[in-house]
């Protein structure tokens, strides 16, 4: 330094004496040559411990001291070179240096080197190469700034703010790094990864919130690493990625539970010992998993996954009741396969309040009151950009609600009409002149139907009691459709009052059977319907009929003309003239009733009587 300052010193004075003699000014240059080759051999070997500044200042801080102070020295003679310049309009070759300036540019050179270094292997060679890159980043970058606030700083004059330099430095390095892989073809968990990182771990207490570097800079004045813009088409795309792969895992996870409807093993149950499969379990696994994955990044960003996730499950269930029709469709072809069908379907049902209880739950774990922001909006345009093209309209809570309750009832009214598949051959028998001579119809009919509650007593509430109930209303109106029918026509007082005490004596064991059914409900009602039936054919006085149809309209309202002239034509006994008064009074004289009750023959027809057939009874009648 004293040899370049006896330079500058002789350059200025033959300035000052002839500022035109350049030939004088060129031979001490020429003499000094080697002046300049020292000084930037100098600044070489400052740059070269600067770039080693970390390592430096650990063992060997002296040195980093010295080349902080020769470059504070070099400032000092810039300063005062650039004074004189202002004077006399004379500066030395060389200067100014500027060494401290190409000190900090050699740092951040530095820094992002260290930064961009960070990567080890590609994603060819590990799938979690983000995670590890991310994770290595975050922990260089926290300890070189533990390095700088506890030993660096003290290597350099306070007025360099040193500690607020580095943290920039690191903090611009760092977000150079981060938008160059959001400009990758980043998958959909890679995108997860590097916005969790970007949105919740840079700042948190793991990185550049953490209580050592806290005290030194508010992490609240950093610029955010990435532009709200790409974070928006980064969320979009995962969006649109999602949809797709979730679409594909329902289609899986249906096959899956298809196929296990044709085993010949009973499905598993539950710990209440109702009838399961492993659908429910597996659909929100992988709702659970990619919702946990969205609160990672954001909680609004969440709230929209989890809309995605309900549009999705209402498309599934969808196709759920297809696969539950073409199930039933598949065993009315050949009623021995599957052989658990009975027991499938009752799975199917509870799977349904399983799906239920499930997206509930889902809801209250991750949905929440907030305001939307500009993200929100962006994930909102892509849902909506993904379901127009599907031709998918936006699904409420009631539509979910409504679809499964629809596979629900479908699913216990399949499993009903196997039931009464079974009893059609008994059903037929009814009100028959086997039927009156002694049959074992309602016995069987009674003791199938147990049978088959036995396993829908594996059916959840409120499916199961809603069944039983269906199947009792359903066992009082096939009866009295066989009434309906008029099957058999009493010929006497005797023959009215035999099938009127049996028609009593079959009301009573169906009340008995579904008051077990359902645990001690009421059962009276339906099958009184029975009872009231069988006194209007077990009175003995014609000139009473009136008066006990009239009794048996006013407790069933829901009772029709054709009904009540079927029941007269069973009995067998009432003229023309009387089923005409009868009918003209009781429109005359509309009994009242209370309130509105369960109709019961409102969906009995009464088949038409053909004039052939009249006239076939008409001919019986004459020759009797």
């Amino acid at each position: 330094m004293e040899l370049e300052c006896s330079r500058d010193d002789l350059m200025y004075e033959q300035y000052r004496m002839d500022s035109r003699n350049t030939s004088d000014m060129n031979l001490i240059c020429s003499y000094f040559d080697d002046v300049q080759v020292l000084s930037d051999e100098l600044a070489k070997q400052l740059w070269m411990v600067l770039q080693r500044s970390m390592v430096t200042v650990r063992c060997d801080p002296t040195m980093l001291v010295s080349v902080v102070r020769i470059i504070e020295r070099e400032e000092k003679v810039d300063r005062r070179m650039l004074d004189r310049k202002k004077q006399t309009g004379f500066i030395p070759p060389g200067r100014p240096k500027q060494w401290k300036e190409k000190m900090f540019k050699n740092l951040e050179g530095t820094v992002s080197t260290r930064i961009e270094g960070t990567q080890s292997v590609t994603r060819e060679a590990d799938k979690m190469w983000l995670v590890r890159l991310l994770e290595i980043t975050r922990k260089y970058v926290l300890d070189d700034l533990k390095v700088v606030k506890n030993l660096m700083v003290q290597c350099f004059p306070p007025h360099y703010n040193t500690f607020h330099r580095f943290f920039c430095l690191y903090h611009n390095a760092v977000s150079s790094r981060v938008k160059e892989l959001a400009s990758e073809d980043l998958e959909a968990n890679e995108i997860v990864s590097l916005l969790t990182w970007v949105l919740n771990t840079y700042k948190s207490v793991e990185m550049m919130g953490h209580p050592e570097l806290r005290s030194e800079c508010d992490i609240n004045e950093l610029e955010a690493l990435l532009p709200q813009e790409v974070v928006d088409e980064l969320l979009s795309k995962y969006v649109q990625t999602f949809t797709s792969n979730i679409t594909g895992w329902l289609r899986k996870a249906l096959e899956t539970d298809k196929k296990d409807w044709q085993k010949d093993t009973e499905p598993e149950a539950d710990q209440d010992g109702y009838y399961q499969t492993t659908l429910p379990a597996i659909v929100f696994q992988m709702f659970e998993q990619n919702l946990q994955v969205a609160a990672q990044i954001d909680e609004n960003f969440k709230e929209q996954v989890l809309k995605l996730c309900l549009k999705q499950m209402n498309t599934f269930l969808l196709r759920y009741r297809e696969e539950a029709v073409a199930y039933k469709e598949e065993h009315l072809r050949d009623r021995q396969l599957p052989q658990c069908y009975v027991q499938y379907m009752i799975a199917v049902i509870n799977n349904c309040q399983t799906f239920k209880e499930s997206i509930n739950s889902l809801k209250r774990k991750y949905s929440q009151s907030a305001e939307p922001t500009v993200s929100d909006a962006a994930i909102e345009k892509t849902l909506n950009e993904v379901y127009s093209q599907s031709a998918e309209p936006t699904v409420s809570d009631a539509a979910i609600e409504k679809t499964l309750n629809e596979v629900a009832k479908e699913g216990c009214q399949f499993l009903l009409d196997e039931v009464f598949l079974d009893l059609e051959h008994h059903l037929n028998e009814l009100l028959t002149r086997k039927w009156l001579t002694g049959s074992h119809a309602v016995d069987t009919i009674c003791v199938t139907v147990e049978d088959y509650f036995n396993d829908f007593n594996k059916i959840k509430k409120p499916f199961n009691q809603e069944m039983t109930s269906e199947a009792h209303r359903r066992v009082v109106v096939e009866y009295i459709r066989a009434v309906m029918q008029k099957r058999i026509t009493f010929k006497n007082a005797d023959e009215r009052r035999e099938g009127a005490d049996r028609m009593i004596k079959e009301a009573e064991q169906f009340k008995f059977l579904f008051r077990k059914l359902t645990a001690g409900d009421d059962t009276d009602r339906l099958c009184g319907a029975i009872t009231a039936i069988a006194e209007v054919f077990k009175l003995t006085d014609p000139t009473l009929l009136y008066l006990e149809v009239s009794t048996l309209v006013s407790k069933y309202p829901d009772i029709r003309e054709e009904h009540i002239l079927a029941l007269l034509a069973v009995r067998g006994d009432a003229s023309r003239e009387m089923r005409q008064m009868i009918i003209e009074t009781l429109n005359q004289n509309k009994p009242s009733y209370a309130g509105v009750t369960q109709p019961i023959f409102k969906d009995i027809a009464v088949p038409t009587i053909s004039m052939t057939t009249m006239t076939t009874m008409a001919t019986a009648k004459l020759l009797k």
